[in-house]
């Protein structure tokens, strides 16, 4: 009886992977399970044939049943660590996805294929991996590039995109970077925490806790600001499950991260040019396009660029409630970062300086120390002698409690009835 085309592929794909198998494999109870590049490649193709597309998130059970489908019996312990092994090449990030797993880990950085590290509890670490030569590390380097939908080549040789589980990569190929090429990865941890909790790790002083509360339900408009690492994405989560599930959010993002609990969220998120140059779709394009989408509250990942101004023009005409993310080493440097940031979009000091008045209640500035993150400022726009600048209200340093400007606090405590 003639086969189909389907069966008689299957057919030839059983039998490529079984020997595959019979080449990598001592026996079925071998101590280490160790993946073939024949191997992988018949278990692209199965999930290939299921509809999966490439580059895309792949559940674990699908890869597991992909190498099921061999014909060999594997043990159960053989199936996970095979599992692994292929979703870490087939969507993650090779010998560096057990790295990217560990509980508590933020940052992996090749500096070299023989010289990577990871951040851990807020220090960094070396690390026992390695990926071969400085040839693998090029080709982890491009391989993760195409996940992310970028271009990484001589021609674009620097790389910033996001992979499928929304881990952040840069990477940066020969002669910008020497000896060879570079990868930085920032591990997305999806977890959700609430004000309570970030209390309990000793973010906050327990009673910023409930003033954070109220801003929140009195729908001020919250600027978080900080270093890289500070907490300030989580924070933002923190704040945003303390919204009124009756409220409709919508958050506008370069990569996805903010997934909070709310039944009325819309999630936007930008998309770099492709490799034509053509398609691009920036933050300042996305905010304008949420306006048009009747937000109760309108929500900015990260305000880098000229998107500011989009951004204050609508906490000016009467989208209150809304948040936002800054990088700034202080609460008073945050002025001159957002006549920076104004400056590229065309506007001027004084232009900033009222739009920031008018749309900016208070600004939450966070800090890292000795692998701690922590709030260690509030501050409130003020306007002196026509410029513009944060006057800082509060301040906290870990220990004890917190020290207050009177003048400033009372003031900042009246209007929001704290």
């Amino acid at each position: 009886m003639a086969l189909t085309r389907a069966e008689s592929r299957q057919q030839r794909n059983t039998s490529l992977v079984v020997g595959a198998a019979s080449e990598v494999f001592a026996g079925q109870n071998s101590a280490v399970a160790k993946l073939s590049t024949a191997m992988l490649s018949e278990v692209r193709d199965v999930i290939t044939d299921q509809g999966e597309r490439e580059g895309s998130l792949i559940a674990d059970p699908d890869v597991a049943a992909a190498l099921s489908a061999s014909g060999r019996i594997f043990g159960s312990d053989t199936i996970h660590d095979l599992t692994m092994m292929a979703r870490a090449e087939l969507t993650g990030a090779g010998p560096l996805q057990p790295w990217l797993d560990k509980e508590g880990v933020t940052d992996v950085l090749v500096n070299r294929y023989d010289d990577i590290w990871v951040e851990r509890g807020g220090r960094l670490q070396r690390v026992p991996v390695s990926l071969g030569s400085e040839g693998g590390v090029r080709a982890l380097a491009v391989r993760l590039a195409a996940l992310a939908g970028q271009r990484l080549d001589d021609a674009a040789p620097i790389c910033d995109g996001a992979l499928p589980d929304g881990t952040r990569l840069h990477a940066v190929l020969p002669p910008l970077s020497t000896p060879g090429a570079v990868i930085s990865l920032r591990v997305h941890r999806p977890a959700q925490f609430t004000l309570a909790e970030l209390e309990s790790r000793n973010m906050m002083p327990s009673a910023w806790g409930s003033l954070l509360r109220t801003l929140v339900r009195c729908r001020a408009n919250i600027l978080i600001s900080g270093g890289t690492g500070t907490g300030k994405t989580t924070l933002l989560g923190a704040l945003l499950a303390g919204i009124n599930d009756a409220e409709r959010l919508i958050t506008v993002e370069e990569a996805r991260e903010l997934a909070p609990p709310m039944p009325h969220h819309v999630s936007l998120v930008s998309r770099r040019p492709n490799v034509e140059g053509a398609g691009e779709i920036t933050l300042a394009d996305l905010v304008r396009a949420a306006l048009r989408m009747r937000p109760d509250r309108l929500v900015l990942g990260e305000c880098r660029s000229g998107e500011v101004r989009e951004v204050l023009q609508a906490l000016n005409t009467g989208h209150d409630g809304g948040m936002a993310t800054l990088h700034a080493n202080s609460a008073t440097a945050v002025a001159a970062r957002l006549e920076a940031l104004g400056a590229l979009a065309g506007m001027t000091r004084e232009a900033v300086c009222a739009q920031t008045i008018g749309a900016i209640d208070v600004v939450l500035q966070l800090r890292r120390s000795e692998g701690v993150r922590y709030l260690c400022e509030i501050g409130v726009p003020v306007r002196e002698e026509g410029e513009l600048k944060v006057a800082v209200a509060a301040r906290w340093d870990l220990h004890g409690a917190p020290s207050v400007n009177p003048l400033i606090w009372e003031s900042f405590a009246r209007r929001w009835s704290i």
